[in-house]
């Protein structure tokens, strides 16, 4: 089977007059910032900056965790993923989507019950708090870069297509463009501007998700049966589309990658700082519980849509075209967009998906930055004993270092797929961050020895299976294609130092030394966890310092041990 040459030559390389898609595209960015100023003007206290003052309903967060995680690469690497493997790409979307219930059964209410603003509070609860507060920090750092890179890297792709840009310097401009604006969000508006932006963000996505999968669906009589038909037609593949194996199937070391890729997936979501991040934006753990049932239901909705978007994509523009295209994969849904309806909807999902990076890198960002401050600068660094003016300035002043390093990453990263960018960025944070959360929440005899074990030893060895990979070196379609440096045989490193990051834990437990009154500070935090006593004071107290003041110096510290053993009324 050929590609449709009709497809083929209703896509031109101009994509048309880029001012209309400019011009939308800088209205929506516009509106973003004024919602971002005027949440700004809230900010006074430490909570406000860091968590939006708690003040958020569950239905809220929810729509803003959807917004979090419907990133760059659930909107063009997925769809980008169906357009030119099939049915493999949506084992993708599928395998993102169930990681969702890890996240609502394991995290998001103990999460909420015993932390307040980063991952390090609740591990530094029951654990010796400043070594597992400075691994808490390096982790969330390096996934925050990670994922930084990947969403950077998409915005870059999604403008040269818009603006016709080939060369890397045309790009590469861009992305320091969106690095720019990831940075005033962040530095303007703190979490709440940042929420809302995502809620924002939420809501049009979904939209012109409908739009489009509707549209789509419309060309042919909203009869899947013939959507999926041209899908094969225009394929080069012909039906093998339709059914497994075109990327994860070739070889048996390709399916066993693809396992490695859905353990990451699955494990993802509830491992990324930002994501776990937000639960604190909400007042209590029920808010909180609340907050993934709204997400998981958009989220299932949207990855519906991404199916049909891709497949679309397929039929109508053609698996060659828009691998073609500047972006590659990632240019899919908007040359579908284009094809249904030229330069306005091309506009409109184009300053969609622009706005849908802005707002994860912003969250991001302030995750990034916020876990630095808090954990490092304010707790380890100062003991405690911070101002929350000043910590809040230190979370600004890394933010601005945080959207450096992801500018320069997003320009080394160009042309690469983001979705599988992130499931690179997956792995690092399910090998990092999910052992010693499920370790610390449920394990009596887990110790700060096992804790450090975990965090860093999955660290390392999920970055080191990551730089030797294919993924950055040794094939066509590596980040690196002129290099070959790469010995581990799989793209993603999941299948191997997740496992070992669990085994790590609990070597290091079994084979190192006891923290003191473990016992009695895991039953406290199990009480904390389950009921949430104490956790509404502490969430006051925080609220109630305003950041001019200096605070005392037991204000950051996230259920002192001394606070935590009084009796919980």
């Amino acid at each position: 089977m050929v590609s449709n040459p009709l497809a083929q030559a209703a896509v031109p390389s101009g994509l048309g007059s880029p001012t209309v898609t400019v011009t939308v595209f800088g209205a929506f960015v516009l509106l973003t910032l004024v919602v971002v100023f005027r949440a700004g003007r809230a900010n006074r206290t430490a909570a406000d900056y860091y968590t939006g003052g708690r003040a958020f309903t569950g239905a809220q967060n929810g729509v803003a965790l959807a917004g979090d995680y419907l990133s760059a690469a659930a909107f063009l690497g997925i769809a980008g993923t169906v357009a030119v493997f099939g049915y493999d790409g949506m084992l993708y979307a599928i395998g993102s989507f169930v990681g969702w219930l890890f996240a609502l059964l394991l995290i998001a209410e103990w999460l909420r019950n015993t932390g307040r603003f980063t991952m390090g509070d609740v591990l530094s609860f029951r654990l010796r708090r400043r070594p597992v507060r400075a691994a808490a920090a390096t982790s969330t750092l390096l996934v925050s870069v990670l994922y930084l890179i990947a969403q950077i890297a998409g915005a870059g792709g999604l403008v040269a297509l818009l603006l016709g840009i080939t060369g890397q310097g045309g790009q590469a401009l861009v992305i320091a463009v969106v690095g720019g604006l990831m940075i005033v969000y962040v530095l303007v508006g703190g979490m709440k501007g940042t929420t809302w932006v995502q809620i924002l963000k939420a809501c049009a996505l979904m939209v012109t998700g409908l739009v489009l999968s509707f549209w789509a669906l419309g060309r042919h009589g909203f009869d899947v049966s013939a959507l999926l038909g041209q899908a094969a037609g225009t394929s080069p593949q012909g039906d093998k589309v339709l059914g497994p194996g075109l990327q994860y199937g070739r070889t048996e070391l390709s399916k066993i990658d693809f396992i490695s890729l859905s353990l990451a997936a699955v494990l993802g979501p509830a491992s990324l700082p930002h994501i776990l991040m937000r639960f604190y934006t909400v007042p209590d753990a029920r808010q909180a519980r609340k907050s993934v049932v709204w997400a998981i239901w958009l989220i299932g909705i949207f990855f519906l849509m991404v199916l049909v978007i891709g497949t679309a994509a397929t039929a109508l523009v053609g698996p060659e075209t828009i691998v073609k295209a500047p972006g590659a994969s990632n240019a899919a849904a908007p040359l579908l967009a284009f094809r249904l309806g030229g330069e306005l909807l091309l506009g409109l999902v184009a300053a969609v998906a622009f706005a849908t990076i802005l707002a994860v890198v912003a969250g991001l960002t302030i995750t990034a930055s916020a876990s630095f401050a808090h954990d490092v600068y304010a707790n380890i660094l100062k003991r405690g004993k911070a101002a929350p003016a000043q910590e809040v300035r230190v979370a600004r002043r890394t933010a601005l270092v945080v959207g450096v390093l992801g500018i320069l990453g997003g320009i080394v990263a160009i042309g690469q797929n983001v979705a599988v960018l992130v499931a690179l960025a997956f792995a690092v944070g399910a090998s990092a961050n999910m052992p010693s959360l499920v370790y610390s929440l449920f394990w009596r005899r887990f110790t700060t020895t096992g804790a450090l074990w975990s965090m860093y030893g999955g660290m390392a060895v999920a970055v080191v299976l990551v730089v030797f990979s294919p993924a950055v070196s040794g094939t066509p379609a590596s980040m690196l294609p002129d290099a070959d440096f790469a010995f581990f045989p799989l793209a993603n490193p999941g299948i191997v130092s997740i496992p070992l990051s669990f085994l790590l834990g609990a070597l290091g437990t079994w084979f190192g030394p006891r923290d003191p009154d473990d016992a009695r500070l895991y039953a406290e935090m199990e009480v904390r966890a389950l009921t949430g006593a104490g956790a509404p004071r502490a969430a006051a107290e925080d609220e109630t310092r305003p950041l001019p003041k200096v605070a005392a110096p037991s204000h950051f510290e996230p259920v002192t041990r001394h606070r935590a053993r009084q009796p919980m009324v």
